[in-house]
This record gives structure tokens, sequence and C-alpha cells, in this order.
């Protein structure tokens, strides 16, 4: 069975209310990975949710996989290691 390929977003967060986390891979706002900075959460989801679908969220970034995983290693959502 081939695995349907899973969507991320990035989304202001001020629009965390808005979020209906029965359409998302997230469970609850506790699931979400934030930005360092708290402006910006990630979602994920194999079918366009309806809040995005009708306009009452709007990403600021959709990427892939593969692309979420490089956001996720920069500066602004990962926290150095200190040795």
């Amino acid at each position: 069975m081939k695995r349907i390929a899973e969507t991320y977003a990035t989304i202001n967060i001020a629009d965390l209310p808005l979020i209906d986390f029965a359409q998302i891979g997230e469970t609850s706002e506790n699931t979400i990975r934030k930005s360092l900075d708290g402006t910006q959460f990630i979602i994920k989801y194999d079918s366009e949710p309806t809040f995005i679908a009708d306009g009452t969220v709007t990403p600021l970034e959709v990427m892939t996989h593969k692309q979420a995983v490089r956001l996720m290693a920069t500066p602004e959502w990962a926290a150095p290691i200190e040795e």
C-alpha cells in the first residue's frame, strides 16, 4: 500500500484557536511544534483541512516533509545543543 504524502504548513500563532485538530496530524495545542520565538507553529495533514480550504486560516508556507525537516533544523525552530 502506497503511503499518502503528508503536507506541512506553518501558521501564524494567532490562528491557533481556528485549528480543528480532528483534521490534522497533531492532536491538540500541546502537541504542535512552535517556532522558538512562539510566533508560528507547524501542522501536517494528508488532505487539505477545511479551515485552510475555506480561507479561515492562511498558511505562511506550505511544504513537503523534506522541506519541513529542513525548516525544523534552522535556528528559528531548533535550539542550539549546548556541550
